[in-house]
């Protein structure tokens, strides 16, 4: 029996038949689990439910659905799910709707197979995975989300959850948009510990995910420390 972790159970949903055999094909062969894949939105959102991946790669332009209301109700069925979109647009409005919806990542379609394996990789135990240049324009756009009065405060939630002083420094490392493996490489301290603190604080905060956390550390001005 191998010591390696089990296989990443992964999702592929795009409408072009042979780019979605492709991907789905080159996933496999780097030893990932590709537990199902969809041609249309409709059908993405039924297999994903049956099927449960771990991570979700998800092309914005469906028929019958699109990617943006996929991800949309599937994070919402299940918020531990990871969704990195693949798409061939690079436009701004997309991404930020893309973000908004719930995913973790976006990568063009330009992208290398080795990126896209990597991408996978890392969006699976939760960084966020950018193409060069659109991590910015998302920071940007968490920082205006920030400066926008809160739709509502959640009822019951405490004013101020109780942080330990290490949780508040990942918290912080994560707001500039630091990698766990970066975060973990600053603070020398383990990749699955930087998980583990980052799990911590989602659970004491009421939190779903990264970008979530990204928002309540910006609001509370963390990343400017």
């Amino acid at each position: 029996m191998s010591e390696q972790q089990d296989a990443i159970r992964v999702m592929v949903v795009d409408d072009h038949p042979m780019w979605r055999d492709a991907v789905a094909r080159d996933l496999a062969e780097a030893g990932f689990e590709v537990v199902a894949t969809a041609g249309d939105g409709e059908q993405a959102v039924r297999r994903a439910k049956a099927a449960a991946p771990d991570v979700l790669v998800l092309d914005l332009n469906l028929p019958a659905k699109p990617g943006v209301q996929v991800c949309k109700e599937l994070v919402g069925h299940d918020p531990a799910l990871r969704v990195l979109v693949l798409s061939a647009s690079g436009e701004h409005a997309d991404v930020l709707e893309a973000v908004k919806s719930g995913a973790t990542g976006y990568l063009l379609k330009s992208a290398s197979t080795e990126e896209l394996l990597d991408a996978v990789r890392r969006t699976a135990v939760g960084d966020p995975v950018f193409t060069p240049g659109l991590a910015g324009l998302v920071l940007g756009e968490y920082r205006r989300l920030a400066a926008d009065p809160a739709p509502a405060a959640d009822p019951g939630r405490p004013d101020a959850p109780r942080l330990t002083e290490r949780e508040t420094e990942v918290l912080r490392l994560v707001a500039k948009g630091l990698s766990y493996k970066q975060i973990a490489e600053r603070l020398v301290i383990s990749h699955r510990t930087v998980q583990n603190h980052v799990q911590n604080t989602l659970g004491k905060l009421q939190l779903h995910n990264r970008v979530e956390l990204v928002r309540y550390a910006i609001e509370r001005g963390l990343d400017d420390e």
